[in-house]
Protein backbone atom coordinates (compact mmCIF):
# COMPACT_ATOMS: atom_id res chain seq x y z
CA UNK A 1 0.00 0.00 0.00
CA UNK A 2 1.79 3.11 -0.99
CA UNK A 3 2.13 6.46 0.42
CA UNK A 4 2.60 9.59 -2.17
CA UNK A 5 4.10 12.93 -1.51
CA UNK A 6 2.09 16.05 -3.49
CA UNK A 7 3.44 19.29 -3.20
CA UNK A 8 0.99 22.76 -2.17
CA UNK A 9 2.37 25.70 -3.96
CA UNK A 10 0.27 27.89 -1.94
CA UNK A 11 1.71 26.74 1.25
CA UNK A 12 4.93 25.52 0.43
CA UNK A 13 4.16 22.22 1.74
CA UNK A 14 4.72 18.52 0.73
CA UNK A 15 2.01 16.52 2.22
CA UNK A 16 1.46 12.27 2.57
CA UNK A 17 -1.30 10.70 1.20
CA UNK A 18 -1.92 6.74 2.37
CA UNK A 19 -3.78 4.83 -0.68
CA UNK A 20 -5.29 1.39 -0.12
CA UNK A 21 -3.85 0.45 -3.90
CA UNK A 22 -2.04 1.60 -6.48
CA UNK A 23 -3.16 5.03 -7.88
CA UNK A 24 -1.28 6.99 -10.09
CA UNK A 25 -3.90 9.11 -11.37
CA UNK A 26 -6.02 10.98 -8.37
CA UNK A 27 -4.63 13.80 -7.01
CA UNK A 28 -6.14 15.24 -3.67
CA UNK A 29 -6.71 18.62 -2.75
CA UNK A 30 -4.61 20.25 -0.05
CA UNK A 31 -5.74 19.57 3.27
CA UNK A 32 -4.80 22.81 4.81
CA UNK A 33 -5.86 25.60 2.04
CA UNK A 34 -8.16 23.12 -0.08
CA UNK A 35 -5.82 24.16 -3.13
CA UNK A 36 -6.88 21.63 -6.05
CA UNK A 37 -3.31 21.89 -7.82
CA UNK A 38 -1.07 19.70 -5.91
CA UNK A 39 2.13 18.70 -7.79
CA UNK A 40 2.90 14.61 -7.27
CA UNK A 41 6.45 14.24 -5.82
CA UNK A 42 9.15 12.21 -6.44
CA UNK A 43 10.13 9.83 -3.53
CA UNK A 44 13.69 10.17 -2.60
CA UNK A 45 13.94 6.63 -1.36
CA UNK A 46 12.65 4.85 -4.72
CA UNK A 47 11.40 5.56 -8.11
CA UNK A 48 9.07 2.66 -9.85
CA UNK A 49 7.69 2.84 -13.37
CA UNK A 50 7.81 5.96 -15.46
CA UNK A 51 8.00 9.22 -14.82
CA UNK A 52 4.85 11.53 -14.11
CA UNK A 53 3.92 13.72 -17.30
CA UNK A 54 4.96 17.03 -16.80
CA UNK A 55 6.87 16.43 -14.08
CA UNK A 56 10.24 17.83 -15.75
CA UNK A 57 8.60 20.25 -18.31
CA UNK A 58 10.02 23.45 -16.44
CA UNK A 59 13.61 22.08 -16.62
CA UNK A 60 15.66 22.63 -19.72
CA UNK A 61 17.18 19.15 -19.46
CA UNK A 62 17.18 16.14 -22.10
CA UNK A 63 15.11 13.29 -19.99
CA UNK A 64 16.72 10.62 -22.27
CA UNK A 65 20.40 12.14 -22.25
CA UNK A 66 19.74 12.31 -18.62
CA UNK A 67 18.42 8.64 -18.22
CA UNK A 68 21.74 7.23 -20.14
CA UNK A 69 23.77 9.40 -18.17
CA UNK A 70 22.61 7.93 -14.61
CA UNK A 71 22.93 4.36 -15.99
CA UNK A 72 26.68 5.56 -17.10
CA UNK A 73 27.38 6.99 -13.91
CA UNK A 74 25.88 4.12 -11.70
CA UNK A 75 27.71 1.79 -13.73
CA UNK A 76 31.39 3.09 -13.57
CA UNK A 77 30.78 4.31 -9.66
CA UNK A 78 30.76 0.62 -9.03
CA UNK A 79 34.39 0.55 -9.75
CA UNK A 80 35.55 3.73 -8.85
CA UNK A 81 38.37 3.58 -6.57
CA UNK A 82 37.29 5.76 -3.43
CA UNK A 83 40.74 7.07 -2.65
CA UNK A 84 41.45 8.63 -5.95
CA UNK A 85 39.70 11.57 -6.54
CA UNK A 86 40.69 11.99 -10.32
CA UNK A 87 38.17 8.86 -11.02
CA UNK A 88 34.98 10.72 -9.30
CA UNK A 89 35.90 14.31 -10.50
CA UNK A 90 36.60 11.98 -13.77
CA UNK A 91 32.90 10.64 -13.44
CA UNK A 92 31.19 13.87 -12.41
CA UNK A 93 32.77 15.22 -15.39
CA UNK A 94 30.77 12.71 -17.74
CA UNK A 95 28.13 13.47 -16.23
CA UNK A 96 28.26 17.45 -16.89
CA UNK A 97 29.86 16.73 -20.48
CA UNK A 98 26.76 14.52 -21.36
CA UNK A 99 23.68 15.92 -19.50
CA UNK A 100 24.44 19.46 -20.86
CA UNK A 101 24.01 20.69 -16.76
CA UNK A 102 27.32 23.22 -15.96
CA UNK A 103 29.19 24.21 -12.91
CA UNK A 104 29.09 27.16 -11.33
CA UNK A 105 32.31 28.69 -10.31
CA UNK A 106 32.99 27.63 -7.02
CA UNK A 107 31.75 23.70 -8.05
CA UNK A 108 33.97 24.29 -11.24
CA UNK A 109 37.04 25.06 -9.30
CA UNK A 110 36.65 22.06 -6.50
CA UNK A 111 36.27 19.74 -9.86
CA UNK A 112 39.52 21.26 -10.82
CA UNK A 113 41.16 21.00 -7.97
CA UNK A 114 39.91 16.84 -7.58
CA UNK A 115 41.33 16.25 -10.93
CA UNK A 116 44.26 17.73 -9.74
CA UNK A 117 44.44 14.88 -7.06
CA UNK A 118 43.66 17.08 -4.26
CA UNK A 119 42.33 15.69 -1.08
CA UNK A 120 38.17 16.21 -1.45
CA UNK A 121 37.99 17.27 2.07
CA UNK A 122 40.53 19.43 2.42
CA UNK A 123 38.93 21.05 -0.73
CA UNK A 124 35.50 21.07 1.15
CA UNK A 125 36.98 22.33 4.51
CA UNK A 126 38.51 25.59 2.65
CA UNK A 127 35.28 26.10 0.27
CA UNK A 128 32.67 24.87 1.73
CA UNK A 129 32.20 28.15 3.06
CA UNK A 130 32.47 29.43 -0.09
CA UNK A 131 30.29 27.47 -2.28
CA UNK A 132 27.22 27.33 0.40
CA UNK A 133 26.37 30.60 -0.69
CA UNK A 134 26.52 30.19 -4.82
CA UNK A 135 24.66 27.94 -7.31
CA UNK A 136 26.42 24.82 -7.87
CA UNK A 137 24.68 23.61 -10.98
CA UNK A 138 23.93 25.66 -14.17
CA UNK A 139 20.94 24.66 -16.57
CA UNK A 140 21.35 25.33 -20.53
CA UNK A 141 18.67 27.77 -21.79
CA UNK A 142 17.30 28.25 -18.26
CA UNK A 143 15.93 31.93 -17.66
CA UNK A 144 18.16 33.52 -14.98
CA UNK A 145 21.51 32.92 -16.24
CA UNK A 146 20.53 29.40 -16.04
CA UNK A 147 20.97 28.74 -12.22
CA UNK A 148 18.80 26.48 -10.41
CA UNK A 149 17.26 28.91 -7.74
CA UNK A 150 17.72 28.03 -4.29
CA UNK A 151 14.94 28.45 -2.02
CA UNK A 152 13.90 27.65 1.24
CA UNK A 153 12.85 23.98 1.15
CA UNK A 154 9.42 23.65 1.52
CA UNK A 155 8.16 22.27 5.08
CA UNK A 156 7.21 18.65 5.34
CA UNK A 157 3.75 18.04 7.12
CA UNK A 158 4.47 14.59 8.91
CA UNK A 159 0.38 13.91 8.70
CA UNK A 160 -0.33 10.61 6.77
CA UNK A 161 -3.92 11.64 4.77
CA UNK A 162 -6.32 9.33 2.76
CA UNK A 163 -5.73 9.88 -0.53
Amino acid sequence: MPIYEFYCKDCHTIYNFFSRSVNTKKVPGCPKCRNLKLTKQVSLFAVTGRAEENSMDDLPIDESKMEKAMEMMAKEAENINEDDPRQAAKLMRKLTDMTGVGLGQGMEEALQRMESGEDPEKIEAEMGDLMDGEEPFILPGKKGGGRLVKSQAPRKDETLYDL
